[in-house]
């Protein structure tokens, strides 16, 4: 008989040993100690069953130094490592293990010949083993266990003429298209199921990369092929060419009788030629995970990982994911209806995956981020919350996935999750999730925005199809008033047929920087009636309306804004732009309207950007208790959040201040908003409020101070950052603000030329807005 493990194959009858058909010199102990491993792979050889094989007559005493000698003459055949071991594995103080599994070279006399198709065969149809002769009845289970291998080979799919397989170490930048699972079961639980698990074992290897689905379906695109079409073999390798990749692996499943099973190929992409070969069988379906899991292990090894690191990034698919087939299923088919059809079509999917598997920590991850995309905040949080509670036995890459989305949307500990990332980051070179969670929703935050963009740039370097990456990134271009390099970022998503929401906001928001009217009611026009998109761009140009004193315009699109978000069942979102509108009327001097349109937010949501437009508003409007009633419920429930400690509570405790305790004390609130005041908080993501408000309530306070030159230094600083604010009214009331501040640092002319912008830019704005009525009465009394 011969034996195949790795590249070498055994032959039992010659007492060879051959690597790649090469013949490797082996003596006569390490050889049977060699056989008695490949009987056995996987499991433990026992020091005691060497000597029995060895010295069964104890003609030996001292053979602990023979074993030990033995096993390193078959290490160095094997070129293997004690330290680091591909294949023979030291069990301390007990005995050894074959690391990687073994299969018999089938000779073709034993192969049954038949007409029909082998998918058709059965168990039953195969040629009943020999039985053991005698002089091997001691190793009856090895025999035995040989032998239905054999038969399933036989019965599934042996090669007949196997090809010599090409060994190549993928490592780093050799990127690798998983096609589909070949499934010859018939059963539709292995559909698509079995390619996600392995996704999740190979993207456990720090030190292979695969290529995206987002990034495959582009290519499919671009192939004429629908975005869900099959990805065969064949269709695998034409996209591995197109997106430059190294390896195509494939898989297939058989079942026979109660048995499985399951295949893994590796192919070169440019040549198709085999770079490893991978077989196992499960006893039974809810074995057939298990089975899956340590075959792509084998893989890894194969395809150049080291032992090390296979050995601290390989927890098993049943802990990474889920032990459940049905519940894989679930989560398998949620990402599919996901890119497909939204979130809203995929909520069902990932929450039947956790009704059948109350453990599986990933489904809850995902849920959460499916039910923030459809304005479920508070379903979403808890998801979140119960991921991070399951994570103990995820592997490291969803460990990292779940510990950032806690720490960055529920904790809000962007800290801790800026630490997650760079752990990730560097655990994984080719990951490109880490810089994408670092350039969106860390470092504006924060106020760097070069280190945003420097992260996104990365994104799209390790994912040239991933659209976010550019969006990111064109906004940490806005964010720097590099408008050109913006609309070029966009410019590159566009060639490459890539389209998401934020896309019309990015055009909209250049649009507004550059004064381009037309091309705002551009985006507009073309947004209506896109679900995700309309909204946004409703709110957006509601902004821009106040921004030049057009606020009749502004609540009516306002309001559209809401009804359109909250008919999608997008709640959280419709209150979040009604805390915009109560804002911008308490920046006016509208107390009233202020007060109502924040007490209506709060009916309708209560999401913390929600709680802190409205508090904010509240302020301004003359209900300073009721504002510090919910500033004291924000601070209470997020200590650990980012945008609440250095951006909501020192804003609403200096307003606050300066309604009862003086201005020195707003200002002291006001510092430990320094580090981060030119960042931009969570409330700017969709709410579009709140980027520099602590420079705005500084500004304000020092004028309360009647400190006009250190008033003038905030004021100028929010219209020194036009891409940071936008359209927000803040950046049209910081010239009238710098004007006020120049009257009390004595400079007549400065003020003068300060209010002149404001009027001007407000020339045409309502003339009932009672900051506009003041404005020209001061304005009129320095003449």
């Amino acid at each position: 008989m011969t034996l195949r493990f790795g590249p070498y194959e055994l032959n039992t009858r010659s007492a060879e040993l051959r690597n790649l058909g090469q013949k490797v010199p082996l003596q006569e102990q390490p050889f049977q100690i060699l056989c008695l491993l490949t009987t056995s792979p996987g499991e433990l050889v026992t020091r005691e069953d060497i000597r029995r094989r060895l010295w069964p007559d104890d003609t030996i005493v001292e053979f602990e130094n023979a074993i030990n000698a033995a096993i390193k003459k078959l290490r160095i055949a094997l070129a293997d490592s004690a330290d680091e071991p591909r294949y023979i594995e030291t069990v301390k103080r007990r005995g050894y293990r074959l690391m990687v599994p073994v299969e018999p070279l089938l000779a073709i006399s034993t192969i049954p010949q038949v007409a029909e198709p082998i998918e058709a065969l059965s168990l039953e149809s195969t040629a009943t083993p020999p039985r053991p002769a005698p002089a091997i009845a001691r190793h009856w289970k090895a025999v035995a266990g040989a032998a239905i291998v054999i038969c399933c080979l036989a019965a599934s799919y042996v090669y007949l003429r196997r090809p010599p397989l090409h060994p190549r170490n993928l490592a780093g930048r050799d990127k690798i298209v998983l096609a589909d699972f070949l499934n010859r079961t018939g059963d539709p639980v292995f559909d698509g199921t079995l390619r996600q698990g392995l996704r999740v074992q190979l993207e456990q290897s720090p030190v292979l990369s695969l290529i995206s689905d987002e990034r495959m379906q582009q290519a499919l695109h671009l192939m004429g092929q629908a975005e869900d079409a099959p990805l065969t073999p064949e269709t695998a390798l034409q996209i591995c060419a197109r997106t430059g990749g190294a390896a195509v692996v494939d898989g297939s499943v058989t079942r026979l009788g109660s048995r499985y099973v399951l295949g893994l190929r590796a192919r070169d992409c440019r040549s198709g030629e085999i770079l490893a070969e991978e077989q196992s069988e499960a006893t039974g379906k809810e074995g057939v995970l298990s089975a899956l899991g340590q075959i792509a292990v084998n893989l890894r090894t194969r395809m150049g990982e080291t032992q090390s690191t296979i050995n601290r990034y390989s927890t098993p698919l049943a802990q990474a994911t889920t032990g459940s087939l049905d519940a894989l299923k679930a989560y398998t088919d949620g990402f599919r209806v996901l890119s497909s059809s939204g979130s809203a079509a995929a909520l069902p999917f990932f929450k039947h995956a956790i009704e059948i598997d109350p453990g599986f920590a990933m489904a809850y991850a995902h849920l959460g981020i499916v039910y923030t995309s459809v304005g479920e905040s508070e379903l979403a949080l808890k998801s979140i919350q119960r991921a991070y509670e399951l994570q103990g036995s995820v592997s490291e890459p969803e460990k990292f996935f779940i510990s950032v989305s806690y720490y960055e949307q529920v904790t809000g500990n962007l800290e801790l999750a800026q630490q997650v990332c760079e752990a990730w980051a560097q655990t994984y070179p080719e990951a490109m999730e880490p810089h994408g969670f670092l350039s969106g929703g860390i470092y504006p935050v924060i106020g760097r925005y070069d280190k945003s963009g420097e992260h996104g740039l990365k994104t799209i370097e390790l994912d040239p199809d991933f659209a976010i990456g550019y969006n990111i990134t064109a906004l940490s271009y806005i964010e720097r008033d590099r408008l050109a390099e913006a609309e070029n970022t966009l410019r590159r998503a566009k060639d490459r047929k890539l389209d998401m929401p934020d896309f019309s906001v990015d055009r909209f928001e250049i649009a507004f920087l550059k004064n381009d009217q037309a091309a705002m009611d551009r985006e507009l026009s073309l947004s209506q009636g896109l679900s995700g998109v309309e909204d946004l761009l409703l709110n957006q140009s509601a902004f821009s309306l106040a921004y030049i004193g057009h606020l009749q315009q502004a609540r009516r699109r306002s309001t559209n804004a809401a009804v359109i978000a909250g008919q999608s069942g997008q709640t959280e979102r419709a209150a979040l732009f009604e805390a915009g509108e109560a804002v911008r009327e308490a920046l006016f001097g509208n107390a009233a309207e202020a007060g109502k349109t924040a007490r209506d937010a709060l009916k309708h949501g209560r999401d913390k950007e929600v709680e802190y437009g409205a508090a904010f508003a509240l302020v301004l409007a003359g209900d300073a208790p009721q504002s510090k009633v919910i500033a004291d419920q924000l601070e209470k429930q997020y200590p650990e959040d980012t945008s609440v400690k250095f951006s909501y509570m020192p804003t609403l405790r200096a307003l606050l201040a300066l309604h009862h305790d003086g201005p020195a004390k707003a200002i002291d609130f006001l510092q430990i908003a320094t580090p981060h005041e030119l960042g931009t908080p969570q409330s700017a993501d969709y709410g579009f409020f709140g980027a520099l408000y602590p420079v705005y309530a500084r500004g304000e306070a020092f004028l309360a101070a009647r400190q006009g030159i250190e008033a003038a230094a905030e004021f100028q600083n929010i219209i020194d950052h036009p891409g940071v604010v936008v359209n927000d009214p803040i950046g049209a009331l910081a010239h009238l603000q710098l004007a006020r501040a120049q009257v009390l640092a004595g400079d007549t002319l400065k003020a003068k030329a300060a209010y002149q912008h404001f009027l001007t830019l407000w020339k045409s704005a309502d003339p009932d807005i009672p900051i506009l009525k003041q404005a020209r009465i001061e304005f009129a009394s320095l003449h």
